[in-house]
């Protein structure tokens, strides 16, 4: 049996439908079952990472696991784990870890990487870096108009496909990959003119992108509630690639043994969620 936490986010919902479809038995552990739908013959038990109550009856019979880094309750999990027969914890961290100068993002993962590997238990970490769904945060905008307006839009992101990360530690659960750190990206360096363009030319609408100034957007991100330590950090990464570009490693395709979904083909895999073509008149 395998336990999936964070199943109905972007990754975590790829990991379950994965597996399903590899015929393993799944168990999802999830705050609302009645609010969520799963594959056919997945288990689902009501409960949190949050509310070590839960942890016992969803780590029953339980020999591998997903685990969602959620922060408040990673402890309460370990000692839940250590006293069942949880055998392997494949734990989704990031790429930030890896920096040379520590990031607020990075630090607070490295801290669950830690605890994770002093736990007695197998691991294995997974690392992305950019997500493309991270641009599922200019649909407000593209609602509005036809201009999604950012900072340092220069800068080369190798934005990953959420279905290639879950197909990731889906590879790492079943291959039994104990002890290994997979540092991902995606297949191609892009900026966020690039994905605008991407974006229009798979939505057929045409969109540009524009440059706002750095404290502008910062200000706007106050607003929007992110907190203070992610925005400067996010954008510290960003002026470090204004003009330049991340390197695309082949980490995907060789775990996997199948090239990684390119950004266009996540857009057009999520195109309804940008909204819906614009309407050709009839005359």
């Amino acid at each position: 049996m395998i336990l999936v936490t964070g199943a109905t986010g972007n990754v975590g919902s790829n990991v379950v439908a994965q597996l399903a479809e590899a015929g393993e038995k799944v168990r999802v552990l999830t705050r609302d079952p009645a609010r969520h739908s799963f594959p056919e013959h997945v288990e689902v038990v009501p409960g949190d990472l949050t509310r070590p109550e839960t942890l016992s009856q969803a780590l029953d019979g339980v020999e591998r696991t997903f685990l969602f880094p959620v922060h408040a309750g990673l402890d309460a999990f370990l000692d839940a784990a250590r006293l069942s027969d949880l055998q392997h914890i494949v734990l989704m961290s990031t790429a930030a870890v890896t920096y040379t100068m520590p990031t607020w993002i990075g630090e607070q993962h490295l801290s669950l990487e830690r605890a994770v590997a002093a736990s007695g238990l197998a691991w294995t970490f997974v690392r992305p870096g950019y997500f493309a769904t991270n641009d599922l945060a200019w649909v407000p905008q593209l609602k509005a108009g036809d201009v999604v307006r950012g900072v340092y839009g220069n800068a080369g992101l190798t934005p990953i496909d959420p279905r290639d990360i879950a197909a990731v530690s889906v590879r790492a659960l079943l291959d039994e990959r104990v002890g290994e750190s997979f540092l991902l990206t995606g297949p191609e360096p892009l900026t966020a003119i690039d994905r605008v363009r991407i974006i229009a030319e798979t939505i057929g609408r045409p969109l540009r992108f524009e440059e706002l100034p750095h404290e502008l957007y910062r200000e706007q991100m106050l607003q929007h509630g992110m907190p203070a330590p992610v925005i400067d950090d996010m954008l510290e990464g960003l002026a470090a690639l204004d003009g330049k570009t991340e390197p695309v490693l082949p980490t995907i395709e060789e775990v996997t043994g199948r090239p990684p979904f390119t950004y266009a083909q996540w857009v057009a895999h999520r195109a309804a969620a940008f909204g819906p073509a614009p309407v050709t008149p009839v005359h």
